[in-house]
């Protein structure tokens, strides 16, 4: 959550707790008036809010490794943003262009200005709006991006209810719809707009003075795009302004989605950090999640790979015992509604393991036994310890039972409760 002078940044970490810290923003916008010029201003926010964007998310996924006991080094994080940056000028920026070009050949011919040059420009304006559309759509239906589309909606709805002056709790704020008409996915459907204009001044160039006049552009088109949208804020429900937005709006109902409690926590958290660090306060009645300043991320990755190592061995102690004999193992998939509550998550997948049949497996040896890998360990924690609504009871709850109670003799049945302290978590879990 950004706010004039300042952010606050809430992630949920791999036990379930909330990690929050601020961060003031110094950058050359709040030293510099002329950075604060039109068209200058534009440019400057898209590189601050990009550098910050970019950071926080390499952050918030090294605090989600760490809980599987993995540390990024910084050329991780350093060839993960190239090779973002790379991937979105190729995909966005070039591959219409050349597939423009290519297909205008195919037809015509050479392409040597006149009717080529205007239907190769039209053509990789719609092409570029159909890999825009068609990648958010693609990415949207993997579970990890859908979730970040839902904390993106979470942040929104949060964003209104504050701006309608409601007590921040998940009630009032589920009254809001995901959509925002200040958000990023907006400045990029504008951006994408006026890069179309503004390309036509290439129209008939040669190809390399094509390519490399679209990529020297893109901070003139960030600059124009900003303008816009700045101008048009007070006027976007009349006419032209209100027709030239509503792509925007249209393009949100993929890039977020209806969150569950747990994420509107995050968000709100996030906002009451954001307030204090800009010395503003929440309407009165506002849910304050607890929070813990964020950890060193190497650090909780040595803590979380020794903790790891530990389960293992204590597993593999516990099932010597019924080594020679039957092992009892009880799963269950259970689905739960979205917006449960993490602590009735837990509870309605441990009663559906409870109610579940036994499967028995005779062993010879330890070895042989069905392992948890890392990954549906660190899935089994989140559903155990977040709670994660749909997607993580009906595809986790199996892995909880598996990495939790991983071998039992039938006469011995576990009987975990759901706790809340981290504290509570830890000797759970151990």
């Amino acid at each position: 959550m950004r706010g004039r002078d300042a952010i606050g940044v809430a992630v949920r970490g791999p036990d379930g707790q909330i990690f929050a810290t601020e961060e003031k923003l110094d950058s050359v916008l709040h030293r510099n008036r002329f950075a604060r010029a039109p068209f200058f201003r534009g440019v400057v926010v898209l590189y601050e809010t990009l550098v910050i964007g970019t950071r926080w998310l390499m952050k918030s996924g090294s605090l989600a490794a760490a809980g599987e006991g993995v540390a990024f080094g910084g050329k991780a994080i350093a060839v993960t943003m190239l090779f973002t940056i790379g991937l979105a000028v190729g995909l966005f920026v070039l591959l219409p262009l050349l597939v423009a070009q290519g297909g205008v050949s195919l037809i015509f011919g050479e392409v040597d200005g006149g009717f080529e040059s205007f239907l190769v420009h039209i053509l990789e304006g719609l092409v570029r709006v159909f890999i825009f559309v068609g990648y958010l759509a693609l990415v949207s239906r993997s579970a990890e991006i859908g979730r970040v589309f839902q904390y993106h909606g979470a942040e929104h709805m949060t964003i209104h209810a504050l701006e309608a002056n409601l007590p921040l709790t998940i009630e009032n704020i589920r009254k809001h719809p995901t959509a925002h008409p200040r958000c990023g996915t907006e400045f990029l459907v504008i951006f994408i707009l006026v890069s179309i204009l503004l390309f036509s001044l290439l129209a008939g160039a040669e190809l390399w003075v094509a390519i490399l006049g679209r990529v020297l552009l893109v901070p003139v088109i960030a600059a124009v795009s900003y303008e816009v949208l700045k101008f048009g804020a007070k006027r976007r429900e009349k006419g032209f302004w209100h027709l030239l937005f509503l792509p925007g709006i249209w393009v949100q109902k993929i890039t977020t989605k209806q969150p569950d409690d747990s994420m509107i926590e995050v968000a709100v958290c996030a906002m009451q950090v954001a307030l204090a660090a800009n010395g503003e306060t929440a309407p009165a009645g506002s849910l304050d999640p607890a929070r813990e300043p964020v950890p060193d991320v190497g650090e909780l990755a040595r803590e979380m790979e020794a903790r790891i190592e530990a389960d293992q061995t204590a597993a593999g102690t516990a099932a010597t015992p019924a080594a020679t004999g039957p092992v009892a193992v009880k799963a269950a998939r259970v689905a739960v509604p979205p917006g449960t509550s993490p602590g009735q998550a837990a509870s309605a997948s441990l009663t559906a393991i409870g109610d579940a049949p036994t499967r028995h497996w005779t062993t010879a040896k330890p070895s042989s036994m069905p392992r948890p890998s890392r990954t549906s360990r660190a899935a089994a924690r989140g559903l155990a310890w977040r709670g994660d609504a749909t997607w993580g009871a009906m595809e986790c709850s199996a892995s909880f039972c598996a990495a939790t109670f991983r071998s039992c003799s039938a006469t011995s049945t576990p009987g975990p409760q759901w706790s809340t302290t981290s504290k509570e978590r830890r000797k759970l879990r151990q």
